[in-house]
């Protein structure tokens, strides 16, 4: 299907749809130029215009008969009269109608071309359709680690190819779409309807979907990590699809990045800043060059986005966060976006976390524009303070505290309006986060920044009842290669998280981390509240709450992009320890490793979902035997939302390559590093090459 936006929009058509001789729909663009999509055999060309069906939706007469349901009413209603008999608009489809017999095969051919051709499937159809297969082959075999076997690249062709597949262009003007719902922003109005506040935002743009069939608009904190599987494959493309939501049609004056269309107002995790330092490595490393302005305009505008975290999201000025919903859907007692039932206010883990990563991702910014310009060094001892004012908060020791230390475990904090606290004691991914608040500082990074350093380490020896609240950093506490480190974990509290996270009673799952511990299927949590029972238990599979919608499960499943970043901070902490630091892997199993190889073993288990087994099943298909055994299915694999938290099947949408394409990444990152050259490059392996500014 060809279709335009003609109007949607004000001005000019910008595409205009007509069917020429020889069944082609022939698209002209006072810009672009002409094209044919020439349609084998001999289908029926439909046309209708792309405007909304106003009458159906709103009870307003449509301009034209002809709208953009125009050709589902002909072609499952047989409606003849929905689409236009002379066969122009700014919607076209090919009507195929055929009859597949058992074990026959059926072949539609369709060229795009910006030529014409009197025989378009005759001369070299099949020789360039070969060839293009040769270079994708070629291409994916380039950027596959020589070490990984032939399944294993197959899994990652496969995840990148569905994130290309993934991109579709978006339109959503807001202020209209209010309009034609009966609302003025501007005017109150007891009228209560979603997105009101965000009637300066026009989306037009080629976005990365989620998932095209089931989830075909963006989301904040998928898209982020969508950029880091794109990272290898168009880095170009990455980078625009991450600076996208920060621009000012997008980004609400305010400071708010939209978190998806359905409620802009929600909000998720800030990954932007900790994406963008990544992109600026990976290109650096992938292409020998680097991108400062890039850095510069993602710092400038996340600043923004920093302080709305701030004045909007730490209630009492306290340095803890509240954040609501956060994209974990239904991982809490309570619905977070919603009123609390106790009355009072909920400071979050995860929250709290989120923006102590955030503050570490601006400070590495920020020292890589201080090298460049010296302006950026008052703003990069900012985020340092801040970070300790973070971790102060969170590690206070006490029952208002989100560490517990007899359960060696983060929690969310309930406040009540009486003014008493109480820990929500869920062992849940929000209590893991806090590990991911971590990163190392290289010894180069310093040096590149010697006063800037200086005044920040000074800054801290002067406030040593807040330094005590992180992970020891600075002169003496140096690690392996002199690499500094920012976390809120220190050596203690890290062996006590992973002591939980590895056991795979608990958290480690054949398949990965799950999203909440497995001691929950025996002792679910309860909270009673205002004569009610709130329980928490744990389920491997499909949610059995209602709380939003019930259409997604945190509690138990493994989801890919939380796995991502808690990898990310297992080869941060391996860099600062280096073989200094070993753990039970499994805990119990009387197995030592090092937290490089605790990342590589969580890979393994993640990757696992997509490859055969040793009966040449693969987990991710679970039971669908169609999947399993099927020659013409089996190794055409499903990237899901997220996964069973016990046997890996797929769960949730069933092509949500997006962030469950960072498979892709993780399989190319182990399949070219190993232990011993990354403790000693570490962080400065990219940027030993030479820059290009």
């Amino acid at each position: 299907m060809v279709s335009q936006y003609l109007d949607l929009v004000a001005g000019p058509p910008k595409t205009f749809l007509a069917a020429k001789v020889g069944r082609a729909i022939e698209a002209s663009h006072a810009e672009l130029g002409s094209f044919l999509l020439h349609c084998d055999e001999h289908p029926r060309l439909l046309f209708t215009e792309n405007g909304t069906n106003n009458e159906q939706l709103f009870g307003r007469p449509n301009p034209t008969p002809y709208v953009k349901d125009g050709i589902n009413n002909h072609v499952v209603a047989g409606r003849e009269d929905a689409v236009n008999p002379a066969r122009t608009g700014t919607k076209a489809s090919a009507h195929y109608q055929l009859s597949v017999g058992a074990g026959e095969t059926a072949v539609i051919r369709l060229r795009l071309s910006n030529t014409g051709s009197r025989v378009p499937f005759v001369i070299d159809f099949d020789r360039i359709v070969d060839e293009r297969r040769q270079e994708a082959d070629a291409f994916y075999k380039a950027i596959s680690p020589a070490s990984v076997g032939e399944d294993e690249a197959n899994v990652m062709r496969q995840a990148l190819a569905g994130m290309l597949w993934s991109k579709q262009y978006f339109f959503y003007d807001t202020d209209r779409w209010l309009e034609e719902h009966g609302v003025d922003p501007l005017q109150p109005s007891a009228h209560q309807i979603r997105n009101r506040e965000w009637f300066h935002m026009i989306g037009d743009h080629v976005i990365s979907m989620p998932d095209k069939w089931e989830y075909p608009w963006f989301a904040a904190w998928d898209l982020a990590f969508h950029t880091l599987a794109f990272s290898t494959v168009d880095i170009d493309f990455a980078k625009e699809q991450l600076d996208l939501l920060l621009r000012q049609v997008y980004l609400h004056p305010t400071g708010q990045i939209p978190a998806y269309e359905w409620n802009f107002s929600d909000v998720n995790p800030p990954v932007q800043a900790w994406a963008a330092i990544f992109l600026y490595r990976m290109e650096q490393a992938l292409h020998g060059r680097t991108d400062l302005d890039f850095l510069k305009r993602m710092f400038g505008r996340l600043t923004t986005n920093f302080g709305w975290w701030v004045n909007r999201k730490d209630r009492f000025g306290r340095s803890l966060f509240e954040g609501g919903f956060l994209g974990l859907d239904n991982i809490g007692v309570f619905d977070r976006s919603a009123p609390l039932p106790t009355g009072g206010h909920l400071e979050q883990a995860d929250g709290t976390a989120w923006v102590a990563l955030f503050c570490q991702n601006m400070l590495e910014i920020a020292f890589k524009l201080s090298a460049h310009d010296a302006t950026y060094e008052e703003l990069a001892a900012n985020y340092a303070i801040e970070f300790l004012l973070i971790a102060r908060a969170m590690n206070a020791i006490g029952p208002g505290g989100m560490w517990d230390e007899e359960d060696g475990f983060y929690y969310d904090v309930l406040r009540l309006p009486d003014g008493t606290a109480t820990r929500l004691k869920v062992r849940s991914m929000v209590g893991l986060l806090p590990l991911c608040a971590t990163t190392v500082i290289e010894k180069w990074q310093r040096e590149q920044v010697p006063t800037l350093t200086t005044a920040i380490y000074d800054r801290w020896r002067r406030m040593p009842e807040l330094q005590g609240s992180i992970h020891p950093t600075g002169p003496g506490h140096l690690g392996v290669a002199e690499r500094g480190i920012m976390g809120l974990l220190n050596e203690s509290r890290l062996r006590r998280i992973l002591t939980r996270m590895l056991d795979e009673n608990e958290f480690l799952s054949p398949y990965g981390i799950r999203s909440l511990s497995r001691y929950h299927a025996e002792h679910p949590y309860v909270f009673s509240a205002v004569g009610q029972e709130y329980r928490v238990t744990y389920l491997p599979a499909e949610s059995d709450t209602g709380m939003f919608g019930g259409n997604s499960n945190w509690r138990g499943p493994i989801w890919m992009p939380v796995n991502a970043l808690i990898i990310r901070a297992l080869l941060h902490y391996y860099a600062y320890y280096g073989d200094n630091f070993k753990i039970e892997c499994p805990t119990g199993s009387g197995t030592l490793m090092n937290l490089f190889e605790v990342a590589h073993e969580v890979v393994n288990r993640l990757t696992r979902m997509f490859l055969r087994d040793a009966s040449g099943r693969r987990p991710v298909f679970g039971g669908a035997g169609k999947f399993q055994n099927d020659p013409h299915w089996r190794d055409n694999l499903l990237f899901y939302e997220y996964f069973h938290g016990d046997n890996g099947a797929g769960i949730g949408a069933s092509h949500q390559t997006g962030w469950t394409g960072v498979v892709a990444l993780l399989i190319e990152i182990f399949g070219k590093l190993d232990a011993k050259a990354f403790l000693q490059g570490g962080r400065e392996a990219a940027p030993r090459k030479k820059e290009r500014v």
